[in-house]
């Protein structure tokens, strides 16, 4: 991280490093004034956005599905636990085969169902490639969600849920009252872990699109690879540094905001 830090404020390209001198605030400056780097961000936000709102409520509703007890539990949970076994790019190289324009089995299955008639470009339509990434997405992260919040529901004392049924609570009551107040704390950490993780996570990206077509999948950290790429270890340092800010100041408004010390 200070090796990282220090070739931020350094001319420091692979191609020429006899020469590496420092250059004051050059590379963010460089970085900042490039057009690429903005739309990187503005996919970035809706890139955690999107992913963290379907994977949180998918998730939570598996998860209060795999709570109860049902034959064939266990192999379900097997089932929904099995995507976070995989490595994040080789997700990205399946999903790839799926969206793909030519024999996808996508294609395949919507021309037969007669939902479309000619077959989609997903992954070469700029919006197309950006909804076909965050899909991906969502079907990875549902298994983090599902398994943590299982966990969390599991912690809450069964005495409680018998004392709300003895007032009286119906259960959509019991859920507002008892299950939700005793796990928030556990929701307001996995969350920001979560938002955390999407953002620093290119490798489904980058295995699907390579950030294209045109930059229209870019996120910040696909932009941080393509600096690396190109030989430019000074502004992909400093890309590094913007990221570790934003993140660091995002952690400490959500953490005020959802008073996370209190509810712990």
């Amino acid at each position: 991280m200070i090796r990282g830090t220090v070739i931020a404020f350094q001319r420091y390209n692979l191609f020429d490093l006899t020469s590496t001198p420092f250059v004051g605030l050059e590379n963010f400056r460089a970085v900042l004034a490039e057009e690429r780097f903005w739309t990187a961000l503005r996919n970035t936000g809706t890139w955690v956005v999107v992913s963290l709102f379907f994977q949180f409520v998918l998730g939570f509703g598996l998860a209060l599905l795999l709570r109860r007890h049902f034959r064939g539990r266990g192999l379900y949970q097997a089932w929904v636990f099995f995507p976070w076994a995989m490595s994040g790019f080789l997700i990205g190289l399946l999903w790839r085969w799926m969206f793909n324009g030519q024999f996808g089995v996508l294609n395949d299955l919507l021309l037969k169902t007669g939902l479309i008639d000619q077959r989609i470009g997903f992954l070469a339509t700029p919006g197309w490639a950006m909804t076909s990434v965050i899909v991906a997405n969502i079907w990875y992260g549902v298994t983090f969600f599902a398994i943590m919040i299982m966990a969390a529901l599991q912690s809450v004392p069964k005495e409680l849920y018998e004392a709300a049924a003895v007032d009286g609570a119906a259960r959509l009551r019991q859920f507002w009252h008892v299950t939700l107040p005793h796990i928030r704390p556990t929701l307001a950490l996995i969350v920001l872990l979560r938002i955390i993780w999407i953002l620093n996570f290119p490798d489904l990206i980058y295995s699907m699109t390579g950030g294209g077509p045109a930059g229209g999948t870019d996120i910040i950290t696909t932009f941080l690879i393509q600096q690396v790429i190109g030989g430019d270890y000074g502004r992909a340092g400093a890309v590094g540094l913007l990221i570790l800010g934003l993140l660091l100041a995002f952690s400490v408004f959500y953490l005020n905001a959802t008073r996370f010390e209190k509810a712990r």
